[in-house]
């Protein structure tokens, strides 16, 4: 038995089957580039769902994350640390707010805009107690608590997990007159995927997030971004909003914040709304810990210094290209945003798990959503001859005779 079977077989018999990973062991990373325990380099083309983006033991963080957790990891909120208020003054600019609620997960930031929306709704705009209704869209994904579940519209996330929460609506993504028939007296926010990443990233119709900034202000609702995939240069802009200066009144952010070295995430937004939360109402043990805080105040510098935004144009340009330039048939479209990219394919013998596989053997680690899409979405510190090795790769699987 190989080291990797011996590890896989371990993690199968003690670890719950919760997710469906390929068959590779991964041990160390360095930039875009990870090493099996076997001694097989890769790219790494997912970068933890964009958590990555600053490639894997960036210098830089490495160094923060070290000096700080020699000084001070956790204090608990009970007390104030040196990093916490920096950092909220720090990430407040940089997204164009006034106010933020740390926490650690992606999930547990829309919880927060959850809750902070249905009690703005409640004490400023005067909805009656208990009838707050939120809108989404269908085929979100904003994580997996059970509140968020019950708008998901995705009936594989939800079975056997009912009962559901109510207070919610979904509607198509991408229709604002979808958008303006829901709303009514009770509705108290909007929330929306600037780009839906899980759903195998789709972009909505130009003008599209105008128009439901357009829509909130006059109907008196809040408009939430789920910025915490496509966020912090993502796409190409430091939020996906700031294509169509479509800003909102609450964002949430996550995967990235941490710079790829701890898990961290915020909902940020105006005073006027999270300024409504009291002591006790809400919060986290880990949430604003000193260790998170600090690399996060140093994710958001390299982000800067670095221009990361800037090279998710110019590198994801390249690898749109690159991945639209393969001849095969069954490919219906490549598309995305930055280095947020997916090729989505129609009938025929390869699946976007036989593609994953595919890819994995020549050196380069996707992962596929739903049945047909396989995601390219690599470190924003990737390399134009980085980029041309992935696009060797995707021709060399694709353009295979039985594809």
């Amino acid at each position: 038995m190989t080291k990797t079977q011996s590890i896989i077989e371990l993690t199968e018999k003690y670890s719950a089957h919760n997710y469906k990973p390929l068959p590779v062991v991964l041990v160390e990373a360095h930039g875009v580039w990870m090493t099996d325990i076997e001694g097989r380099r890769y790219i790494d083309c997912l970068s933890v769902y964009s958590a990555v983006s600053h490639g894997h033991g960036h210098p830089r963080l490495v160094k923060a994350l070290t000096a700080q957790l020699a000084k001070l990891a956790v204090t608990s909120r009970a007390f104030h640390n040196d990093q916490l208020g920096p950092w909220a003054q720090e990430l407040t600019a940089l997204c164009e707010m006034e106010m933020v609620v740390p926490m650690n997960s992606g999930a547990e930031a829309v919880e927060t805009a959850i809750k902070a929306a249905r009690k703005w709704g409640y004490r400023i705009k005067g909805v009656p107690r208990h009838r707050a209704k939120i809108i989404v869209c269908a085929d979100n994904f904003h994580g997996r608590t059970t509140t968020i579940i019950s708008f998901s519209t995705e009936e594989f996330y939800k079975h056997d997990f009912g009962p559901f929460t109510p207070g919610f609506q979904a509607i198509p993504f991408g229709d604002p007159a979808a958008l303006e028939a829901a709303i009514d007296d009770d509705t108290v926010a909007f929330l929306v995927e600037p780009v839906q990443g899980e759903a195998g990233v789709i972009l909505p119709p130009a003008g599209y997030l105008t128009k439901v900034r357009e829509i909130c202000t006059r109907r008196n609702v809040l408009m939430i971004c789920d910025e915490i995939q496509v966020g912090l240069g993502r796409t190409g802009k430091m939020f996906a909003w700031m294509h169509e200066n479509a800003k909102p009144d609450l964002m949430t952010l996550g995967k990235a914040l941490g710079g790829g070295c701890l898990a961290i995430s915020a909902c940020v937004g105006s005073t006027a709304v999270l300024g409504l939360i009291q002591p006790g109402e809400h919060g986290s043990t880990f949430g604003g810990n000193t260790l998170a805080c600090a690399v996060s105040r140093e994710a958001i510098r390299v982000l800067r210094d670095e221009d990361l935004t800037g090279r998710a144009v110019t590198m994801g340009a390249r690898l749109l290209d690159g991945l639209r330039s393969i001849c095969c048939s069954q490919i219906i479209e490549v598309r995305g945003q930055g280095l947020l990219l997916a090729v989505e394919l129609g009938p025929g013998p390869l699946t976007a798990r036989g593609a994953c596989e595919a890819l994995l053997a020549e050196g380069v680690l996707c992962k596929e959503t739903h049945d047909t899409i396989i995601r390219f979405a690599p470190p924003l510190v990737i390399a134009a001859e980085e980029i041309d090795f992935v696009v060797r790769a995707a021709k060399k699987v694709f353009e295979q005779p039985t594809a």
